[in-house]
């Protein structure tokens, strides 16, 4: 297959269930593309996990994250599992004061952590040391409970009637596969406690984005990852960006929603950073995109357990531009409130 005839296969809708995996547990090269509406079975990534793929084992990382954010604050939620290890994690920002609170869990093995085999299958739980993390399925969303010293979280992160989210089915080669799903603009409601004070998630200001993850990656990888919520021109609008460890077989993770419907963006974006100063403008464009990004904060960490290291730049601020949508239009996100970062990981 020449690689323009690839690229158009890698980016075709898929609209049955299919299984990201066969049953030796490498990839499914059907499965390729990607979906409004979720239809990948992802549990033979479990299986491998269990142990009926030898070689896989180490490789397999499974997650669910979710960010929110407020007029007030920034909530982000880890709940995850390494094979080795797993590791949650409750950060908040408070964003008068730019002060956070950082509270990370991590645990041997799998002990700690439940993780449904596909999306949406089942309930997630974190449950180490003093954190606990509890993520539902209910009739109106996803309902989100977290608990750490400092912190006390309720919410319930709504799915609008018609949303749609955009999942992915991508691969290095046979061995090593991904599939994501990046839900952008849910909105929230609920609230949030921080050393005892309430605060609210006020109706149309506040948004959650869900990074759902399973899958079995190379040791080394490096990664861009933009996304943004907020109303514009009385539209919920959506922003879902991506760069650098795109694997060689299937879509690019790149969309923008508008009131929940996706339109999909293929291709290659441009991303425009100073490794040297994280909070200075960043610039990704395309075809289909010419967005600036300001940051406010940057929340960095580096790691280095000998084995699995990470360096981690997530800057969060405001997104100006425009995206194209899939009639041709152009979709403004002025004032769109999100993040961009910048990750390497040896893991």
């Amino acid at each position: 297959m020449s690689a323009e005839a690839e690229s158009v296969a890698a980016e075709r809708e898929l609209h049955e269930p299919v299984a990201l995996c066969l049953p030796n547990g490498r990839l499914n090269h059907e499965a390729l593309g990607w979906s409004r509406h979720q239809v990948h079975d992802t549990s033979g990534v479990a299986a491998a996990r269990r142990g009926r793929l030898p070689y896989a084992w180490g490789r397999n990382k499974r997650w669910e994250y979710w960010a929110l954010t407020s007029p007030t604050h920034i909530v982000a939620l880890t709940v995850s599992a390494l094979d080795y290890a797993a590791l949650h994690e409750v950060w908040v920002l408070q964003r008068e004061t730019l002060t956070e609170i950082d509270h990370v869990a991590i645990a041997p093995f799998g002990s700690s952590v439940r993780l449904p085999e596909s999306f949406a299958h089942g309930p997630a739980r974190a449950s180490a040391n003093d954190l606990t993390i509890e993520i539902d399925e209910v009739g109106e969303g996803t309902a989100i409970r977290a608990r750490v010293p400092r912190v006390r979280l309720d919410v319930t992160v709504l799915r609008p009637p018609g949303h749609e989210a955009m999942g992915v089915a991508a691969a290095w080669d046979d061995r090593h596969l991904q599939y994501s799903v990046k839900d952008v603009a849910r909105p929230v409601s609920g609230n949030l406690t921080v050393d005892g004070l309430d605060f609210a998630f006020p109706e149309g200001e506040s948004f959650g984005v869900l990074d759902h993850g399973r899958g079995r990656w190379p040791y080394r990888v490096s990664w861009n990852w933009g996304a943004a919520s907020g109303m514009v021109n009385g539209h919920r609008i959506g922003v879902q960006l991506g760069g650098e460890w795109l694997p060689h077989h299937g879509p690019t993770e790149h969309s923008f929603s508008v009131d929940g419907r996706v339109n999909k963006i293929a291709g290659v974006l441009h991303w425009e950073f100073d490794r040297d100063d994280y909070l200075r403008p960043w610039r990704i464009t395309g075809d289909r995109a010419d967005l600036t990004f300001r940051p406010f904060f940057d929340r960095a960490g580096t790691t280095n357990f000998l084995v699995v290291s990470s360096s981690t730049h997530q800057c969060f601020g405001h997104y100006t531009g425009w995206m194209l949508d899939d009639g041709g239009e152009k979709v403004a996100v002025d004032g769109v409130l999100g993040w961009a970062e910048d990750v390497h990981n040896r893991w």
